[in-house]
């Protein structure tokens, strides 16, 4: 979509705090004559339709709504100097034609809970105040909750969910494959203990309303995760979940023990039930979903099918094929679509780029039902066809990311390639 837009006058403050800037406000205008991709380009389950919400607003990687409709959406990178989206609907057609923006930092992680935004950047987690219009009342002033956060530039990304009770909880991953010591380098030793543990490779706990809290403030809730970015919280189960991006490069770095088949498929994409004190045996551990077992990985004397230390660590609630990239982890608790989608979870794969010479794989939404806050069934791909001709990540179209539920039940989902978003509802009742 080609947008022509109206830049109105910036309010600049003296002494602006550190975390943010000054909103800036667009309007987009329609194409004249231009042809409407059908669903925005991607195919739905029957009775299913999808609107382009907006077009080529940077990077998008996370998005949640609010109970008025708007939609605050999280930039990998800044846009005109900002980070955070706010889009609203002011004519209620599914397309955004008001778009205001702020913050100076980018990243990944954003969401509402009790009156306030919280976002991420990859170090810092922040709230902001809202008002009885869910808008940010001083963009540039943020509470800054947590700081101090590893940012080693691989698997960086914080991604948030609040439970019900007052705790935020933060996904830092490990800046690392297997924790070698040159990492992806064949022959490379991994150390035992795995020294990276310490800070990052797990999920982090800390207060919603402490402001200024670190490593020592936090709680490591759980341990033995790569990397996480996909995560949520589950009502039925009171209980967090999330979906753990697998290791890479067995064929390469054990040519003589994995063939490239077997490289493809494994390990798993792990989706994870967490409690407090799990661990799930990163990077001693690998999940093969094929044997449905955590085996000892091959830099910690594995032979693929070998348990070892692996045999008590916790196992997944679910697992899909190897390296899909979930970036997304939803739960629909809406009244909007057919019952069965109540309370099921939704999960944006990325795509990948390691599959080779197997084709590429994702690039896609799946729903995977669930009852009594467990998995019941097996997935289905929802939503597809936004890589379009090619499914690799320099050639693709659209890349899925983030997922939010809007108040009236529908579902939006998030591109972080060319930063589309759709809104997709249920029309066939």
């Amino acid at each position: 979509m080609k947008w022509i837009c109206k830049m109105l006058p910036l309010i600049l403050l003296a002494g602006s705090a550190a975390y943010g800037n000054d909103t800036a406000h667009v309007k987009p205008r329609p194409r004249k004559a231009a042809r409407v991709e059908e669903n925005g380009g991607i195919t739905l389950p029957a009775g299913f339709k999808a609107v382009v919400l907006a077009d080529t607003v940077g990077r998008a990687r996370h998005l949640v709504t609010t109970s008025t409709g708007d939609v605050y959406v999280m930039l990998a990178r800044q846009k005109n100097g900002h980070g955070v989206l706010r889009l609203r609907d002011t004519n209620k057609d599914g397309v955004a034609d008001e778009i205001s923006s702020f913050g100076n930092y980018s990243g990944t992680g954003i969401t509402i809970k009790d009156g306030y935004l919280y976002t991420s950047s990859n170090k810092e987690i922040f709230r902001y105040k809202l008002n009885d219009k869910q808008e940010v009342i001083n963009p540039d002033q943020p509470e800054r909750i947590a700081t101090g956060l590893i940012d080693r530039g691989t698997h960086n990304t914080k991604s948030l969910v609040l439970d019900n009770a007052g705790n935020i909880y933060v996904n830092i991953g490990a800046p690392s494959n297997a924790c070698q010591l040159e990492d992806r380098k064949k022959g490379s030793p991994a150390p035992y203990p795995c020294p990276l543990l310490d800070s990052v490779g797990g999920v982090w706990q800390f207060k919603a309303d402490k402001l200024d809290q670190g490593y020592a403030e936090g709680v490591r809730f759980a341990t033995g995760i790569r990397n996480i970015v996909g995560l949520d919280w589950n009502n039925t189960s009171n209980s967090l979940f999330a979906m753990q991006h697998g290791r890479d490069n067995l064929n390469s770095l054990f040519p003589e023990m994995y063939n490239e088949d077997e490289s493809a498929e494994l390990p798993a994409e792990e989706l994870f039930q967490i409690n407090k004190g799990d661990n799930f045996g990163w990077p001693y551990c690998y999940f093969d979903w094929q044997q449905d077992k955590k085996v000892l990985a091959p830099e910690y004397g594995g032979d693929k099918k070998k348990e070892g230390l692996c045999a008590d660590k916790k196992k997944p609630a679910y697992a899909f094929p190897g390296h899909w990239a979930p970036n997304a982890l939803m739960f629909y608790t809406g009244n909007q679509f057919p019952e069965r989608y109540k309370n099921g979870a939704f999960i944006a794969f990325h795509g990948s780029w390691n599959r080779a010479p197997k084709p590429q794989a994702g690039y896609f939404v799946v729903f995977l039902p669930f009852k009594d806050g467990k998995p019941n069934g097996k997935y289905e791909i929802f939503a597809d066809g936004f890589a379009g001709a090619s499914r690799e990540p320099s050639k693709a179209t659209y890349r899925p990311c983030g997922l939010a539920q809007g108040p009236d039940g529908s579902l939006y989902i998030s591109d972080d390639k060319k930063g589309r978003l759709w809104k997709v509802t249920y029309t066939k009742k």
